[in-house]
């Protein structure tokens, strides 16, 4: 089910965690609120990955192209290991809540090979850029994005990075769009993964805003559940033709819409 609320009718949110749910106005105090900072998620949300969620079959492809690159050989128990720690630290295959830093996954990895620690660098960009190939900003998100800040709207992202993934590579796939983006987040940056809501509580903090003047704009489920824990308005981007009912306040088809909808929520 979908709900619309008009802005003039929210007051912040009191609790933490679980079932929090936006309550509408106590009409004996009379408190207004308004929608003044928005949230994205990146992957599927800002910027097209061509890839699937689950990166389980091509840990052995992106690490045959990395010794290619680096001239190294790899035995077969070697690709064994890796797959084996890729798949520990495969939060599609085993979710946690707290951020696992990529020096700590990787250094793991190389500790059960021959290759040298002085190569890790080296081979978490090989690694990370083989699943940025082809990463696009959607067409309609800059315009979108021009429009919030013309109407004074302050904006961040929050991402779930995969294995680790430092910000470097995770903000240059949003580089078109980055400049229009006042606050670049990660679960790096949190320690925190989604639905745990840290992040859009750090986020909200450092806009000087409470939860419930934010939305939080995501693709997934975990998404929707991070900005209910948090107490912010929950917006659905879904561009699938499939329905989806995760919760969401509201549901859009295209960045587009996002301006138009902000009376409702």
């Amino acid at each position: 089910m979908l709900i619309f609320v008009c802005a003039d009718d929210i007051m912040p949110i009191v609790s933490y965690r679980g079932n929090t749910r936006r309550r509408l106005r106590d009409d004996r105090k009379g408190e207004k609120m308004k929608i003044k900072g928005i949230v994205f998620d990146i992957g599927q949300t800002l910027a097209y990955y061509p890839i699937p969620l689950n990166w389980s079959a091509l840990y052995r492809p992106a690490f045959e192209s990395i010794t290619k690159q680096l001239d190294l050989n790899l035995t077969g128990e070697e690709y064994t290991h890796i797959g084996n720690i890729l798949t520990k630290y495969n939060t599609r295959i085993t979710p946690r809540e707290t951020e696992v830093p990529s020096d700590v996954i990787f250094t793991e990895i190389l500790k059960g090979t021959g290759i040298p620690m002085t190569c890790l660098d080296d081979i978490k960009r090989g690694f990370y850029s083989f699943f940025r190939n082809d990463v696009r900003v959607y067409e309609e998100v800059p315009e979108t994005l021009k429009i919030l800040k013309s109407k004074g709207i302050m904006t961040g992202t929050l991402s779930d990075v995969p294995y680790g993934m430092d910000n470097e590579y995770a903000f240059a796939d949003i580089a078109d769009v980055i400049k229009y983006i006042d606050i670049p987040f990660t679960s790096n940056d949190a320690g925190f993964r989604k639905p745990h809501p840290r992040g859009l509580e750090i986020i909200a903090e450092k806009m000087t805003l409470g939860p419930s003047e934010m939305i939080f704009v995501g693709d997934e489920r975990k998404d929707i559940e991070c900005a209910r824990n948090a107490g912010a308005a929950a917006v659905l981007i879904n561009r699938d033709e499939e329905e989806k009912d995760f919760g969401q306040d509201c549901t859009i088809r295209s960045m587009r819409e996002l301006p138009d909808i902000l009376c409702r929520l």
